[in-house]
């Protein structure tokens, strides 16, 4: 599939934000750990929801989805083993290692897959598995683990990672004894994550802060849980560069601005207004945008999902900006298709992009090489004078539902053709 677009076209109304893909999964596994009848409100109907479901039926759980609500009952597994071909794709995966561990004493599962954007190593998980008392094995390049009850500890993770921190978190909430998470990845997801299983019948306090405590319980409670996801704060942030980067007049509703603090003081300091309510954010066309240096960092800091659209509002900023990527290592190589747009940007090393602007983008032939620098390529194309062709859409469609179809309500020149 494909997007050609006609750039150029200028920007207006409103746009709903869908809940988070980075969040609908640790409550899709939560729900697994808990066994209970579990509503999910808010979640994204994108492919790689679609893929996470697949796995979870295939561990013999029922699911069913529509409009944006998953009901979930997983009062019983019939597999201890995650479908391969799905897992080596979907870096979300992972997330069923716990609950299924410990549900049947044993997991099975492939090296985890997901956008190619440098290393992306499991030794944080196995560590804690280990310590935690799993036994660890690897037999035909799949891992299998097998535990009896998890073990309480202090586990202290020597780097930030959100995938381990839910994770433990989980096998930390049915622990005998209690838990001490420190160094812990700070995001609303994971905050998220502790309510959901405190609402569920456990005892997690210190989420959303770098220490994290868990006392542990027998098992969870037979009962109905009913939890909305939180709102996508990497559309947010990829709609709101967007629109500085077209000089588009945007409205953000169902979103959550607190969540977005570093981004609307980034856009502050590039000469972007905006206005925020409760829900909303309104950004309006800037005059001129002033270049600025970014480092990507965990939460609350920049994050590394927003690097590629902000550098395409850069190549439209006064200046010139260095971005800093020091989450993965493979994430500047897609600048050589910026440079064949037009844009003044030069890869100073694995980690660090100059963006001299502002630049006139052209439209050219392009293909997705990660879904975040897709959305990049999308958001150049609506900026680019004549057509841009995007290839590999379905790595778009991982992350942003109907895309399209929001440009489109927005006034943009975009249309799917296979």
């Amino acid at each position: 599939m494909q997007f050609v677009i006609q750039g150029g076209k200028p920007l207006q109304g409103e746009v709903a934000i869908g809940g988070a893909k980075n969040g609908a999964f640790p409550l899709m596994a939560a729900a697994l750990l808990t066994g209970q009848s579990t509503t999910l409100h808010n979640i994204p109907d994108i492919a790689d929801i679609r893929n996470m479901i697949e796995l979870v039926t295939a561990l013999g759980v029922e699911v069913s989805f529509a409009n944006h609500t998953l009901k979930i009952h997983a009062r019983q597994l019939t597999s201890h083993e995650l479908k391969r071909d799905i897992s080596k794709r979907l870096r979300a995966s992972i997330e069923l290692t716990a609950p299924v561990l410990v549900r049947l004493g044993k997991v099975v599962f492939p090296h985890p897959g997901g956008c190619v954007i440098g290393e992306r190593p499991i030794d944080l998980f196995l560590d804690g598995y280990q310590k935690m008392g799993a036994i660890s094995s690897v037999i035909e390049e799949m891992h299998e683990l097998s535990m009896e009850r998890p073990k309480a500890i202090t586990f202290v993770f020597p780097s930030m990672s959100t995938t381990a921190t839910m994770c433990l978190m989980m096998l930390g909430t049915i622990a005998d004894g209690t838990t001490t998470l420190i160094n812990c990845a700070c995001e609303p997801e994971i905050s998220m994550l502790a309510d959901f299983l405190n609402q569920a019948g456990a005892n997690v306090s210190g989420a959303g802060s770098p220490t994290i405590t868990i006392e542990g319980i027998e098992k969870y409670p037979d009962r109905e849980i009913a939890f909305s996801n939180i709102p996508d704060r990497v559309e947010t942030g990829s709609f709101l560069f967007l629109a500085a980067a077209t000089k588009g007049h945007l409205t953000l509703t169902h979103t959550n601005p607190s969540h977005q603090a570093v981004v609307l003081d980034l856009l502050a300091r590039m000469g972007v207004t905006t206005t925020i309510t409760a829900d909303t954010i309104e950004i309006f066309p800037p005059d001129v945008m002033k270049a600025v240096s970014v480092k990507t960092h965990e939460y609350p800091g920049f994050a590394t999902d927003l690097q590629s659209p902000l550098i395409i509002a850069l190549t439209q900023a006064n200046g010139k900006s260095i971005v800093h990527e020091t989450v993965f290592e493979g994430r500047m190589f897609w600048l050589e298709d910026l440079k064949r747009m037009g844009a003044h940007v030069m890869i100073l090393d694995t980690h660090r992009g100059s963006i001299e602007g502002p630049s006139k983008l052209k439209g050219k032939e392009l293909k997705s090489p990660d879904l975040r620098a897709g959305m990049a390529y999308i958001i150049a194309g609506l900026v680019a004078k004549g057509k841009t062709t995007i290839h590999d859409v379905e790595i778009i469609d991982r992350g942003y539902e109907g895309i399209e179809e929001k440009l489109k309500a927005l006034g943009a020149d975009i249309k799917r053709v296979s």
